[in-house]
């Protein structure tokens, strides 16, 4: 079970984040609205790490301070972190741009620039289709064999389809070259 916190302490604890929170406010530059944040989350660390306060080993004011400085590093790079990738202030996507005839700035970004596009999707929606229809012409060709194989390697790898009796590892692998080339020869890519 862990120590509890007597009420002096506590009240020590939220004075030195009360201070550390407006100390770190001031020196980013922060608006009013961060100082509860930053409070909260300098004490929810110290809170949490006050079991291990020995006071044999130093008071808790020097136990404090340490974490204190740790974990406003730790925020101070944070914030650096999110200047660095959204400037000093966020700026809303759907307010005007100036000299642009009243366009938002998501009317000014490409679709290939987008979220989708951001973690790899495709945005050619014309592209997507063709590559669908491709797919489905090139499992079309396909024997029901052939195909029960492909959605079976899904789910396993060839070992455990040879284990579970479904044929040789050779076989199963000369199959799965045979219908790599028919694909290809159906005007698939491998990818």
């Amino acid at each position: 079970m862990s120590p509890s916190i007597s009420p002096d302490d506590l009240q020590f604890l939220q004075h030195e984040a009360e201070v550390a929170a407006r100390s770190l406010r001031h020196k980013y530059r922060l608006s009013s609205d961060y100082l509860a944040d930053l409070r909260q989350d300098l004490l929810l660390d110290l809170i949490g790490r006050y079991p291990s306060f020995d006071p044999a080993r130093g008071s808790l004011g020097a136990f404090v301070g340490t974490i204190i400085a740790h974990r406003a590093a730790d925020v101070g790079r944070m914030i650096w972190r999110e200047r660095r990738l959204h400037g000093v202030a966020p700026v809303s996507l759907d307010a005007a741009v100036p000299g642009c005839d009243g366009a938002s700035r998501v009317d000014l970004i490409a679709e290939n620039d987008g979220l989708m596009a951001f973690h790899g999707q495709t945005t050619d929606r014309v592209a997507e289709v063709d590559l669908r229809l491709d797919i489905e012409r090139g499992l079309g060709s396909l024997s029901p064999d052939d195909s029960a194989l492909c959605v079976a390697l899904v789910r396993n790898t060839v070992d455990q389809l040879a284990a579970a009796g479904r044929g040789a590892r050779s076989s199963l692998y000369r199959r799965v070259k045979e219908i790599r080339l028919r694909l290809i020869a159906a005007g698939l890519q491998a990818a």
